[in-house]
């Protein structure tokens, strides 16, 4: 006999008679990666069960499912660094995804790291500034997902580059080159969901969700930014 209750428990009543039947330690087997306990019952010695005494293995399971797996998103973060009205993009090279196409200085928050720590580790790497928590403004919350690929959560941090900030490629072999670009004719050939990220930036719009579907090309597609979906934040309360 088995029976289940949803999303509860599993009650499984099996034995071996006259050499038929699935012993109980190869179905604890079968079911220990799917579930995150087993009890083995043995029903054998008791007669009451059966309306008599038997000799051979009777036996109930109960087992609970495995808990499903917490969703988890890698975080990254983004720069956009203001010259002006101009902010700087980097050419993607050699790293194996949207080579080619432009993006803000960015990278993924590491082990331990706050979001602000990864950002400043993050453009003295990519561009030898070095920035303090106090230069970062948060411009933009961005959950995105490229084609084929799992959701993220991008953090777009705003700050100046002053006289005595002059940015540089510290990464030719990810980075062909560091180019200047007015915020309100942005080029083409860019990653999708940056350029979607700055031009929601410029709008200002603060959360946005861009959804690729798996067909999706990672470039910028003007005609294809209905991925962008623009979230209403609240005001200032009374």
């Amino acid at each position: 006999m088995l029976a289940a209750e949803a999303g509860g428990r599993l009650l499984l009543i099996e034995g071996v008679r006259s050499g038929e039947g699935i012993p109980a330690a190869e179905v604890m087997e079968a079911l220990a990666p799917l579930t995150s306990h087993v009890r083995h019952e043995p029903l054998s010695a008791d007669a009451s069960l059966w309306g008599r005494t038997v000799d051979d293995d009777r036996y109930a399971l109960i087992a609970r499912p495995a808990p499903r797996p917490r969703h988890t998103e890698v975080v990254d973060v983004h720069l956009v660094l203001r010259r002006g009205d101009e902010v700087l993009l980097a050419r993607r090279a050699g790293t194996g995804y949207a080579d080619g196409l432009l993006h803000a200085p960015s990278g993924h928050v590491e082990d331990g790291e706050d979001v602000r720590a990864a950002m400043i580790r993050e453009a003295e790497e990519e561009t030898g500034i070095t920035l303090s928590p106090d230069d970062l403004r948060v411009a933009l919350v961005m959950q995105h997902r490229g084609p084929g690929g799992d959701p993220r959560t991008g953090w777009f941090f705003e700050a100046e580059c002053g006289a005595d900030r002059e940015p540089y490629n510290r990464e030719p072999d990810k980075c062909s080159e560091l180019t200047w670009h007015p915020l309100s004719a942005l080029p083409a050939d860019m990653v999708a969901y940056c350029r979607a990220g700055l031009d929601a930036y410029r709008a200002g719009e603060r959360f946005v969700i861009h959804w690729h579907e798996d067909g999706d090309s990672i470039a910028y597609d003007s005609t294809g930014e209905r991925r962008a979906i623009h979230l209403p934040a609240t005001g200032t309360p009374a």
